[in-house]
Order: C-alpha cells, then sequence, then structure tokens
C-alpha cells in the first residue's frame, strides 16, 4: 500500500482526510479498501450481523455518532470479521477488548475504549453515506488507512 501521506500528495483533493485522531486497536496498522457503512448508535446488532458477511477486502466505517459510553466492537466480532476477509473497521464509537484487538489480523480505528457493552436491538442504517469528522464516507468509495491517517475517496 503507498503511504497516505504520498497518495494525498498524487491526488490532493480528490482525496478527504479526516481530522479526527482516531487511534489504531488491530495488529494492521495499514489497511485499505471499498467503504460499507453502519449508522447505529450505542447498539453494534447491525454491526455485528454485517462483519458476519463476507467482507471482500471492504473497510466497514461505523459511525456510531461519536457516543464513548458503550463499546461496538469487541474481540468476538472482530475474529467474525477476520474469518470473513473483511480488511478494516473504523469506528466513529468505541472498541472493547483493546489487548486481544492488537493480535489480531484486522485494522481497527477508533476513538477510544469502553468495557460497556451495547445493546443488541437492531436500530440503525447499512450502507447509506455516513459523516463524521466533516468527511463523507459513500459506500463504495476507497478508504485508505495507516499511522498517519484515514483517506476516502471524494
Amino acid at each position: 500500500m503507498i503511504a497516505t501521506a504520498d497518495l494525498y500528495d498524487l491526488h490532493g483533493e480528490n482525496l478527504q482526510s479526516l481530522p479526527l485522531q482516531l487511534r489504531s486497536f488491530g495488529a494492521v496498522t495499514q489497511f485499505e479498501g471499498p467503504v460499507r457503512t453502519v449508522r447505529c448508535f450505542q447498539d453494534n446488532a447491525l454491526v455485528k450481523q454485517l462483519l458476519a458477511t463476507p467482507g471482500d477486502g471492504a473497510v466497514l466505517v461505523i459511525d456510531g455518532v461519536g457516543s464513548l459510553q458503550t463499546a461496538l466492537m469487541g474481540d468476538m466480532i472482530a475474529q467474525s470479521a477476520v474469518d470473513a476477509g473483511w480488511a478494516g473497521v473504523v469506528i466513529h464509537g468505541c472498541v472493547r477488548d483493546s489487548v486481544a484487538l492488537g493480535g489480531m489480523p484486522l485494522g481497527v480505528k477508533a476513538l477510544g475504549t469502553n468495557p460497556r457493552k451495547s445493546a443488541k436491538e437492531g436500530l440503525g442504517e447499512v450502507d447509506v453515506p455516513v459523516e463524521f469528522g466533516g468527511i463523507v464516507f459513500r459506500p463504495g468509495a476507497r478508504l485508505y488507512a495507516d499511522e498517519d491517517g484515514i483517506l476516502v475517496e471524494r
């Protein structure tokens, strides 16, 4: 993968740069793929359901509305994503089981951690444009992530 800084130098304003300073939790620090999305609030049922389906190298972008109250992904859901072939997960919210996530071959970026489980009601939306940090993540757009940050096609 080409470094995000070099990609930005090559493509400039054709790429959006996420200004949020997300933390990296997975063992994979550089990942890329087409965007899939989930919008949810303190409810990870749709996240669990989607990450159990074939990922084909995609990156799931989860708009958890920036909530730090509950985790939207832990080690069991992350292992499901690894098994299903997802490249990574970007969460505008929290994860749990961070030590276990650190040993998994998956790119994971999130705001932080919280050991508290989320609801399992299935509320939210899948594969709709989501926006956070001033960036719009459209399903199918290519996302690039590394130690310097996250870029996504406009």
